[in-house]
């Protein structure tokens, strides 16, 4: 049998929309300037992370607009925000930060609205054929007591982590056996579990698969696509 390669790679893979991020994090001092933020958005940037904004939503506590590649998971924004800048204040702060921290995925479109995109995906992408539409209803992946919203935790902070992935077919072929179709899906329900992906919802269409899921924050955008 000749070897199979894989049609999503490291190379190969891009995201249609930016990978931005919600941090804050907590001073064991009160600090109200932020003098350091053009030092540390450079020191940051080699690690594919980019500091968009900063603000104090109150002496203590810092809340910071990120934006990174795809190799880049939360927990290594975490890590070097916290990690730069306590090296930056180290002269006057040996220890400047609490151990907590909060990390939110954010975006122009709201979870509800992905989900709600998924569900309609049958209806947006309808088959000709009343027979064929009825299969793929069979198949599709809802899962209520899965609630996206809430956060996922960690020992130290709390994290949103949620992505929407569209995985198309190669060539965009067209496949509705029924036999392929359920093997799909329980590789979807499998590959999620084994992972420890929160799936919420799957979309499986003839020629392309969406899914919505929570993911674990040490988990980078793109390492999650490629396991899908």
């Amino acid at each position: 049998m000749a070897k199979l390669n894989p049609i999503y790679t490291r190379e190969n893979c891009s995201f249609s929309c930016p990978l931005q991020w919600g941090l804050t994090v907590f001073w064991r001092t009160p600090e109200r300037k932020d003098g350091w933020f053009p030092e540390l958005a450079a020191a940051t940037e080699p690690d594919g992370i980019r500091l968009l904004r900063h603000r104090f939503s109150e002496p203590g506590i810092s809340q910071f607009a990120v934006s990174t590649k795809i190799h880049v998971s939360p927990l290594l924004v975490v890590q070097r925000v916290k990690g730069r800048l306590q090296y930056l204040v180290r002269d006057r702060l040996p220890k400047p930060f609490k151990g907590n921290y909060a990390i939110r995925s954010v975006g122009n479109v709201t979870r509800q609205t992905a989900e709600a995109y998924v569900a309609d995906q049958l209806g947006h992408h309808g088959m000709a054929d009343a027979r064929i539409q009825a299969r793929l209803e069979h198949y599709q992946i809802e899962r209520p007591e899965v609630n996206l919203s809430q956060p996922q935790r960690t020992s130290h902070g709390i994290y949103w982590y949620n992505l929407h992935i569209v995985l198309v077919h190669r060539e965009r072929w067209t496949e509705i056996r029924e036999d392929i179709l359920q093997r799909l899906r329980d590789m979807i329900m499998g590959a999620s579990e084994a992972k420890g992906y929160l799936l919420s919802r799957a979309g499986i269409l003839a020629d392309h698969v969406h899914l919505v899921l929570g993911c674990p924050i040490e988990a980078a955008p793109l390492d999650v696509v490629l396991a899908s």
